[in-house]
């Protein structure tokens, strides 16, 4: 399985991280932001007992700490949490590392630390974080492939399912999805919606 899945949702509770393991999606960020070191430890543990023994890999956000002591194999680091981070120990550790990006300044940033890939965001307007940078548009995502060549790409920030086969056709090799699954009327009916659009493309 390519790494990360064509479809990356990132969710903020371990209850959404057993839904969508069952649902059988093949990479699931968890993403729960204000957690002190226990508690991040705690949650990191947890999860990781959820998708243990599933095709799911589970991707930590920010706690690095955590995810070496824990015992994860996958990390996301934005660029604050990336300057803090101990990139010896991270690798040392046998992590993969996904970076995320915004402007070039950041792309040449992540690129220094070898990452496994490059998120670029937001690709359009989204509510859900307060972004000081301006939405990156489609156009954005084939310039930045073709700078990061090998290098996975993941494309992130107010995406939908209707947008998916235009950002795949830009150059994107995954796609970070919050909203448009979290906030779902249906949430169950669009992880298979995406599901079977990644299975046609890939």
């Amino acid at each position: 399985m390519p790494y990360p899945d064509r479809f990356y949702p990132v969710v903020d509770s371990l209850k959404w991280v057993e839904r969508l393991t069952k649902l059988g999606v093949g990479t699931i960020q968890l993403r729960a932001k204000e957690l002190n070191d226990a508690d991040a430890l705690q949650i990191v543990t947890d999860a990781l007992a959820i998708t243990k023994g599933t095709q799911a890999k589970l991707v930590v956000n920010d706690y690095w700490r955590a995810a070496v002591v824990a015992g994860a194999k996958y990390l996301h680091l934005g660029q604050e949490d990336l300057a803090d981070a101990d990139l010896k120990a991270i690798r040392e550790a046998g992590l993969s590392l996904g970076i995320s990006t915004h402007d070039d300044e950041e792309l040449a940033t992540a690129l220094k630390a070898k990452p496994d890939y490059v998120a670029l965001g937001p690709i359009f307007f989204t509510t859900l974080k307060s972004m000081r940078f301006e939405p990156q548009g489609i156009p954005k995502i084939t310039e930045w492939k073709q700078r990061i060549g090998n290098i996975p790409l993941v494309a992130i920030g107010g995406i939908k399912f209707e947008h998916a086969a235009e950002i795949f056709a830009a150059g994107a090799d995954s796609i970070a999805v919050v909203s448009d699954v979290t906030q779902n009327a249906d949430p169950d009916a669009r992880v298979r919606q995406w599901l079977g659009q990644s299975a046609e493309v890939a």
